[in-house]
């Protein structure tokens, strides 16, 4: 029972990793020390670099009509391996299906035994 169940979760995870379209470069901002003056400064550091991924994108629909349109909102979505370490604040850029962005993970990931989703925001510089 065990082993399929086991067996299971691995074919679920090889059909998720089979849908990853992109690639994306995580960092974050870091204390880094000076070899030269000894003094510690921070700086944007990459953690990870080229881990396959997919982006989903869903649009959100107020329910509140202005006077033009009705307010609509996107909701930027992550998959990736559920062992990659990404924190919230982290600065992710992904390319996907040509397309280049830059990306702010916006809190806790979900972490599931197939893969983890984060929620993302578009980049708009450090904290």
């Amino acid at each position: 029972m065990v082993k399929a169940l086991e067996a299971a979760r691995k074919a679920a995870r090889r059909a998720q990793e089979a849908a990853y379209e992109g690639k994306c470069t995580i960092m974050e901002f870091r204390d880094v020390e000076n070899e030269e003056t000894g003094l510690s400064d921070e700086e944007e550091v990459i953690v990870i670099e080229n881990q396959p991924c997919k982006l989903s994108f869903k649009k959100l629909t107020a329910a509140s009509q202005t006077e033009t349109a009705a307010a609509v909102s996107q909701v930027i979505k992550l998959f990736l391996a559920p062992e990659i370490n990404v924190k919230a604040g982290s600065k992710l850029v992904v390319t996907q299906n040509g397309v280049t962005g830059k990306y702010s993970a916006s809190g806790i990931p979900a972490v599931y035994s197939t893969h983890q989703e984060i929620v993302l925001e578009l980049w708009e510089g450090w904290a």
